[in-house]
């Protein structure tokens, strides 16, 4: 492992470097979220003292000679990169990495996020160029770890690392969870506000309100990942997007937690703060059926606060299929709360799932009159994906994997076989139950003539970057046909639980 040795400051020049993306979300919409994952531990690196500054290669995106051309600029002691997509951006991350690594020799990489959490040891014995990886959450540990790196300071006393000694693979303890959210500092500073859209050129960001899942769904890493569900203070979380919208002109926030709503005391102060604040911000994000069905008597409040679209893991639409997920909802609490928000004058984006074992042709056309009956506003079709971090993982050890490149496992391509029904026939079952669902007479009338001018141009957009996404997943699925190839076992190795990622390990240094 390289440390700067010719850094005589306390302060450190750092890149964060958001890798681009080829996934389909990413590309197709022609609008790019800031990330929010390298904002949050550039506020703290900030405030330690530190020269931070950000290359956003997914605008655009930027090429491997323009991203070096960019760190090249002002050249860091450190290059710190992460991405949201994780897996689906990791070849990209190795492939920018090695050229750093061949053009900067003492250039210090740190390699965070989801992905490298769980596959800590396979990157450091497969990518040498790659030195540190920070484990879990990186607004504590990522100070600390620069702090280290300016003082010269061993690494093995800093909790939540991964790096090699004498050789091999080696971690130190767990890093402690963030218990108080807001003590975080997001780096606003380091965007350019200007150069972030969403739903149709609305300058927009991404926050959280919360981290965490209480539930135990076997295809989600949420629990695992960030531990315990927390959130932040509801009243300076409004006070944070009234700021921005303000000063930045932000007029959209897209949630990323996946259960905001799960107080509903923390979440209906937050909503009774955003509209204390009197700004027109759009809020979207996701959350369970359940929690609407629970708030059935708050959605007023919801909307006046700028609730304008959440998205519905459905993921099924049978009992049994629900129940051996684990998602602990009901089909009628799903029906129920797609009903709900458009009695409140919002969108309900309904997510469903294929790619399980047992699966057969019956099973797709019932998935398309079921969802018909829902009748959702949005939907969107999810390959399940054996990410290692998941349960899903373990399930599907025995599984083929048909979709070995990595830049596809983005929940939005095919990469498990299904054994009774055939890789092309389940994509063509999905393309078409997307089909029928969007271009239903009742999904035109919504997107073209309700009289709601909000809601008829957030459809209306949604429908055009659907049709793109449609398009473009046909492209993929004949520049990227499946093939058959080893279980799910032998393609991502041991097996490795969220939990069993984070604590101590043969290898992982005793508290």
């Amino acid at each position: 492992m390289r440390n700067p040795t010719s850094q005589p400051s306390p302060a450190l020049r750092i890149v964060l470097l958001n890798s681009p993306h080829r996934a389909i979300g990413s590309r197709v919409p022609g609008e790019l979220l800031p990330p929010l994952g390298l904002l949050m531990v550039g506020g703290p690196l900030i405030d330690a003292g530190h020269q931070v500054r950000l290359i956003n290669a997914d605008i655009a995106p930027m090429t491997i000679p323009q991203i070096l051309a960019g760190i090249g600029r002002d050249l860091p002691d450190v290059l710190l990169i992460g991405h949201s997509g994780s897996t689906s951006a990791h070849p990209v991350v190795l492939e920018i990495s090695a050229a750093v690594r061949a053009k900067w020799p003492d250039i210090t990489i740190v390699y965070g996020g989801v992905h490298p959490t769980y596959h800590w040891q396979s990157i450091l014995r497969e990518a040498p160029q790659i030195d540190i990886i920070v484990r879990g959450e990186g607004e504590v540990t990522a100070p600390a770890l620069m702090a280290a790196l300016a003082a010269r300071k061993p690494l093995i006393g800093v909790p939540g690392l991964a790096f090699r000694w004498a050789g091999e693979p080696f971690a130190t303890k767990p890093a402690p969870m963030l218990t108080e959210l807001d003590q975080a500092r997001i780096g606003w500073e380091l965007i350019d506000f200007a150069r972030h859209s969403y739903w149709g050129g609305k300058r927009a960001v991404v926050m959280q309100f919360s981290r965490g899942c209480p539930h135990l769904c076997t295809y989600c890493g949420q629990r695992g990942f960030w531990t315990k569900w927390r959130h932040r203070d509801p009243v300076a979380f409004a006070r944070e997007i009234a700021r921005l919208h303000r000063e930045k002109g932000v007029e959209l926030v897209n949630l990323a937690d996946e259960n905001p709503t799960s107080s509903r005391v923390a979440w209906k102060a937050f909503l009774e703060a955003m509209i204390a604040e009197k700004v027109p911000v759009h809020i979207i994000g996701s959350t369970r059926a359940d929690d609407i069905v629970r708030d059935a008597d708050l959605l007023p409040l919801y909307k006046k606060a700028g609730c304008l679209r959440f998205l519905l893991g459905i993921e099924a639409t049978d009992e049994a299929t629900l129940t051996t997920l684990r998602k602990g909802g009901t089909t009628t609490k799903d029906r129920q709360a797609i009903q709900l928000l458009r009695a409140h004058g919002m969108i309900g984006l309904c997510t469903f799932a294929v790619g399980f074992e047992e699966e057969t042709d019956a099973d797709y056309w019932r998935l398309l009159r079921n969802l018909l009956s829902y009748d959702p506003d949005q939907v969107i079709s999810l390959f399940a994906t054996p990410h290692r971090w998941t349960p899903f993982h373990r399930q599907s050890a025995h599984r083929r994997i048909i979709q070995r490149d990595l830049r596809l496992w983005d929940y939005k391509h095919q990469v498990l076989e299904t054994p009774r029904v055939p890789a092309w026939r389940v994509f063509l079952w999905v393309k078409l139950i997307e089909a029928v669902l969007q271009a239903r007479p009742k999904a035109l009338w919504r997107a073209y003539l309700q009289p709601d001018p909000v809601l008829r141009q957030s459809q209306r957009w949604y429908t055009r970057m659907g049709r793109r996404v449609w398009l473009r997943e046909f492209r993929d699925f004949f520049l990227f046909p499946s093939r058959p190839g080893p279980t799910v076992a032998e393609f991502s190795g041991e097996e490795q639980l969220p939990e069993q990622a984070l604590a101590r390990h043969p290898r992982i240094a005793a508290e």
